[in-house]
């Protein structure tokens, strides 16, 4: 063989050996980023190469699927009641993917999860039958709270205080995920994603807000557990009107002729006396009511049930004046309405706090478990007494108190009101909110709730924690109650 055939061979035989190795490289180590690849039209194709797995509600599927009219995606998500659940499935689109349960459990619900094959179709690649979701969603109580929040702006939540269960999980305005799940939808995208209202926020979890006057649970639980004063029916020393340390600003209470002077907790909470909470987080400091309310859940930044909330926000670094405001739930105060659910749950449940979680099981095509969730995965926030101590003064806020409309006949029912400020100097509609638990001696049942109202049409004088959220709440405890 002469020299330049010699050359020529050891070059060719040099390309086969790269294109070799470079295809093992592609398969070996590369094949699975590319198969996950978002812009991989096969994906989309296999997720929705046959119907998908179903997100359950006390035994019925509120997802479904349907087929489709030509294209190469043979099915589509569709939705049962799309708008009273869209809070808790989230949405299945195969143009603009997945969010809440349809998104964490979406390998379950299209079949693709390792878990649902058996060693021979794990070998074959043949897709599984899919999985499903089971929720821990009350039907009755997720209605109840879809209705009377209505068309105004907001969000509600209920949880057993025992168990941790999220009986319920409302936002509103809400959207019907049907509408987005095709290849087609568009016009119904842009609608949703430029509406002011921003419907597909989930608000209930993930749009912190400052939540005013039902804060000061968590300051009264502080001045309780630190030894500040010894029961919620020992005087305060809380001077009327409150001067913020180191200014000039008088701190007003919404009830100018209210017993607010040196108040007990009870007193205090009874008539929301913003003078006594101020001073309160002031006497306590910063480090300890921030102590506190981390332990009741704020500023956690890992909050899965199992969608992801976002972190409640207490807040460092403040002065004295900052601090008093944080008494009170304004400055830097910030919290979802499942954060201040998580509050009323933990003071119901005597002091500890179920970790919550909506999914109770997600089980393959014959039922078996694939991921279960605890009930009652407690953890101690407060000392018993503490709790009853705080029940004690909630029940007087209901029955006599700011928060008469959360009443439930037969029912031991507690609550703290809240209105807070919105906007630069209070320039906007203030945010109604109201934080509550209800138990029944006779059945053993119980719930805690929190409804915030971001806005509801109101005049801004007619906005009020009892007002506007307080029946929403009754009828969220009513339901689950019953």
């Amino acid at each position: 063989m002469n020299k330049t055939i010699r050359r020529a061979s050891v070059f060719a035989l040099l390309l086969v050996l790269a294109l070799l190795g470079r295809a093992t490289w592609v398969q070996a180590y590369e094949g699975k980023a590319l198969a996950d690849d978002k812009n991989n039209r096969r994906k989309v194709m296999a997720q929705y190469a046959q119907p998908l797995g179903n997100i359950i509600v006390a035994g019925s599927p509120v997802t479904g699927s349907k087929e489709t009219e030509g294209g190469d995606l043979a099915y589509k998500r569709d939705y049962t009641d799309g708008e009273l659940y869209a809070a808790v499935t989230g949405y299945s689109s195969q143009a603009y993917g997945a969010t809440q349960l349809e998104g964490i459990y979406a390998d379950v619900l299209d079949g693709t999860d390792d878990r649902l094959k058996n060693p021979l179709e794990a070998l074959t690649g043949k897709q599984q039958e899919p999985g499903d979701v089971l929720t821990t969603i009350d039907p009755a109580v997720q209605k109840a709270g879809y209705q009377a929040l209505g068309k105004k702006k907001g969000a509600a939540v209920a949880i057993d205080p025992k168990t941790g269960r999220i009986l319920g999980m409302i936002s509103t305005p809400s959207y019907d995920p049907s509408k987005i799940a095709g290849m087609t939808d568009g016009a119904s995208w842009r609608e949703l994603t430029t509406d002011e209202d921003k419907p597909l926020v989930n608000r209930a979890l993930r749009q912190p807000l400052p939540p005013g006057s039902t804060f000061k649970l968590v300051v009264a639980a502080a001045a309780l557990e630190e030894k500040l004063y010894g029961s919620v029916d020992t005087a305060t020393d809380s001077p009327n009107p409150y001067t913020l340390p180191n200014t000039r600003t008088v701190l007003k209470n919404e009830n100018a002729s209210a017993p607010c002077e040196n108040a007990t907790i009870r007193t205090a909470l009874q008539y929301s006396c913003n003078n006594v909470f101020a001073k309160m987080a002031v006497d306590l400091g910063q480090d300890k009511v921030k102590a506190m309310a981390d332990k009741f859940g704020f500023d956690d930044a890992e909050q899965d049930v199992p969608v992801r909330a976002y972190p409640s926000v207490y807040p460092s670094g403040m002065d004295k004046a900052q601090t008093a405001l944080t008494g009170i739930g304004q400055f830097d105060v910030t919290a979802t309405p499942l954060q201040m659910a998580m509050v009323s749950a933990a003071i119901a449940n005597d002091g500890l706090m179920a970790s919550p979680h909506m999914v109770s099981r997600v089980v393959d095509s014959d039922g078996d478990t694939l991921d279960s969730f605890e009930d009652g995965d407690t953890r101690r926030i407060v000392s018993s007494g503490t709790a009853e101590q705080l029940r004690s003064a909630m029940v007087t806020v209901v029955e006599k108190g700011t928060g008469t409309n959360a009443a439930v006949s037969g029912a031991e029912v507690g609550g703290k009101t809240g209105t807070a400020q919105h906007g630069e100097n209070n320039s906007k509609t203030p945010y109604a909110w109201f934080t509550s638990y209800a138990k029944d001696a006779e059945t053993g049942k119980e719930v805690a709730v929190a409804v915030l109202i971001e806005d509801s049409g109101a005049a801004r004088s007619e906005v009020s924690g009892n007002g506007l959220a307080a029946p929403v709440a009754q009828k969220m405890m009513k339901a689950a109650l019953r």
